[in-house]
């Protein structure tokens, strides 16, 4: 006689689980890397702008099953509009069949994880320089909007952990990284989810964002970058 051991049960229904990340603008207008820099998008502000680059990090994928039980994965990607191929984000743990109460993913690196030494992400620049607290980018987002002149102006949307230099005696640095939940989701066999990007919402809520105002030079703005964390928990959800 034979009997298959739960183990084996559990390798058997264990499948690959991936993340697809697309890209819109007010939920409506597919952004791909054929969108680039193309003056195209209008923001809730009132600017008109064009996207040049956007990259940004994503690691630390969270299941939490029935039980309550958490599967976590340490895997990180970096997602870049201008490499389709990086835009599915493959776990390199096996997931198991069922439904869970949730599935949650991080934007960034939490601070323990920015810590870390990243050879794959120093060789694309995606490092921080010492001056500016180290460790890496969350975001790189470039592109150009027309200015209150009528002008072709850059900004440069990019996400560290922000630091407050103010005070040299008493400096601060807070991680903005956030946890993104999407919400309960059933996997059966191999499984992609689609998670939307609404690129605009960078832009928009809770803080509406003044690209005359706040265009170059965020990475060292403390206050920029907690409204930067602010809007981005708005720009993330499970397509349905």
């Amino acid at each position: 006689m034979y009997s298959c051991s739960s183990d084996n049960d559990l390798e058997i229904n264990r499948i690959n689980l991936s993340l697809n990340f697309t890209h819109n603008w007010k939920d409506s207008i597919t952004s791909t890397k054929a969108d680039f820099n193309d003056i195209k998008f209008d923001n809730e502000n009132g600017e008109k702008l064009s996207i040049g680059k956007l990259r940004y990090l994503v690691s630390d994928v969270v299941l939490i099953n029935q039980n309550g039980d958490t599967i976590k994965t340490n895997d990180y990607k970096l997602i870049d509009l201008d490499d389709s191929e990086s835009l599915k984000f493959t776990l390199s743990e096996k997931i198991q069949i069922g439904t869970y109460k949730s599935v949650k993913f991080r934007f960034g690196f939490d601070e323990e994880d920015n810590e870390g030494e990243y050879p794959k992400l120093n060789t694309v620049s995606f490092d921080v320089p010492d001056m500016l607290g180290g460790g890496y980018h969350f975001m790189q987002f470039d592109g150009k909007y027309i200015d209150s002149l009528g002008v072709n102006s850059n900004f440069n949307y990019h996400m560290i952990s922000a630091i407050d230099k103010r005070d040299s005696t008493n400096i601060v640095t807070t991680n903005i990284s956030f946890e993104v939940n999407l919400g309960a989701i059933t996997i059966g066999n191999d499984t992609t989810l689609e998670v939307k990007a609404d690129l605009s919402q960078w832009f928009k809520s809770p803080n509406l964002w003044d690209l005359n105002k706040l265009n170059t030079i965020l990475m060292p703005n403390y206050h920029a970058q907690i409204k930067m964390k602010a809007n981005g928990k708005n720009v993330f959800s499970l397509a349905m």
